[in-house]
């Protein structure tokens, strides 16, 4: 029996990770759940007519369904599971809504644009480290907790809620510059699973080294405004010579279950460099901008466009 009291919450974006998300905080949580889905878009249809998630054995969490956030609903908590180069379209409605909490869900370079927008009274952070996918029928196939993962998040109610649901979660103290500083990494794995994936086999050691570098370069960038990178894990990477990065990153575009999940985070991938090198050109760091903008797939070769 959850330990939490049943919540109103809205999840926007119901992909792979909204639709985990609504399906354990729905059936596993028991809270009254709403997903918003993209207007006129074919999951939103799916949605509409299973009026639940669907997982691939049947299983049913029954969810309301809306093309849009009602704005003039309090919900307890909005999550926000649009990835970066979509958000933009649900910030207005994210910005007049009355909800009480916003949780934002996604890989992001600055998380406190998101804060300033939306409310920093109301804007809570977090990270999702489940593996799902939706069949043709818009069945839910998800892997929770695989290898002792855990969604990070930088609210202990949320952490507290999750769990009650089966998404094993963790406290995070340090929620915005552990995003801030995942950025860089999420970039150069996504960035070489598309290419390895485009090539159809391993990236070159070519592209790992202009991949690192670029990874690197945000890195830089990140210590040059006087933060320090955190974790410790990356932290050590950042410290690290180039080779290690690179080494690391050709051989895991070899895994081909590592190029498939990966590689779906194209448009996210593009959208993460954009706002670095634009981060990097307002300080004034010309070379940093160029080596992140290096790392986005097209940039390095005309056949990936």
């Amino acid at each position: 029996m959850p330990s939490t009291s049943a919540l109103t919450i809205a999840i926007v974006g119901g992909g792979n990770i909204g639709s985990t998300f609504a399906f354990q905080l729905a059936g596993a949580g028991g809270h009254h759940v709403t997903v918003i889905g993209r207007p006129d878009s074919p999951r939103l249809r799916q949605l509409q007519r299973d009026g639940a998630i669907v997982d691939i054995h049947g299983a049913r969490a029954p969810v309301q369904v809306d093309a849009q956030l009602d704005v003039s609903i309090a919900y307890d908590l909005v999550i926000v599971t649009t990835p970066i180069h979509q958000v933009d379209a649900v910030i207005p409605a994210l910005q007049r809504s009355a909800a009480v909490r916003i949780l934002t869900m996604f890989n992001q370079f600055d998380p406190m644009r998101m804060a300033g927008l939306c409310g920093a009274a109301r804007c809570d952070f977090g990270m999702p480290f489940v593996q799902a996918s939706l069949d043709a029928q818009g069945r839910l196939r998800a892997v929770i907790g695989a290898g002792g993962q855990k969604t990070k998040l930088g609210n202990q109610r949320w952490v507290d809620m999750f769990n009650d649901a089966g998404l094993p979660a963790v406290m995070e103290p340090d929620m915005p510059r552990w995003l801030r500083c995942h950025a860089p990494l999420c970039v150069a794995f996504e960035s070489i699973a598309v290419s390895a994936t485009r090539r159809g086999k391993g990236a070159s050691w070519t592209e790992a080294t202009v991949v690192a570098r670029g990874m690197y370069a945000a890195f830089a960038l990140i210590r040059s405004s006087g933060e320090r990178v955190y974790p410790a894990n990356k932290a050590w990477l950042s410290a690290s010579p180039h080779w290690v990065a690179a080494a690391v990153l050709w051989s895991v575009s070899r895994i081909a279950s590592f190029r498939v999940l990966l590689a779906q985070g194209a448009g996210e991938c593009h959208a993460l460099a954009d706002r670095m090198a634009a981060a990097a050109r307002m300080a004034q760091r010309a070379a940093d901008a160029a080596s992140i903008t290096a790392m986005k797939p097209a940039q390095r070769n005309g056949r990936l466009t």
